[in-house]
């Protein structure tokens, strides 16, 4: 699998309970913090759900 860095460049504050958990769940949490991950179908749909607060490097 490909990885992937994933750096949160919006805050959560004001966002759903969803997009909080699935932030959480990604091991984010606070801006300009990144991860870096394997690109599984589930990560890939958590980025897909917090894209707008997240951006997405492949390594």
């Amino acid at each position: 699998m490909a990885k992937v860095r994933i750096t949160q460049t919006r805050s959560v504050i004001k966002r759903p309970k969803r997009q909080k958990l699935t932030i959480k769940a990604l091991g984010l949490g606070k801006i300009n913090r990144s991860v870096e991950v394997e690109k599984t179908p589930q990560i890939a749909g958590m980025i897909n759900k917090v894209n707008h607060l997240v951006t997405v490097t492949e390594l």
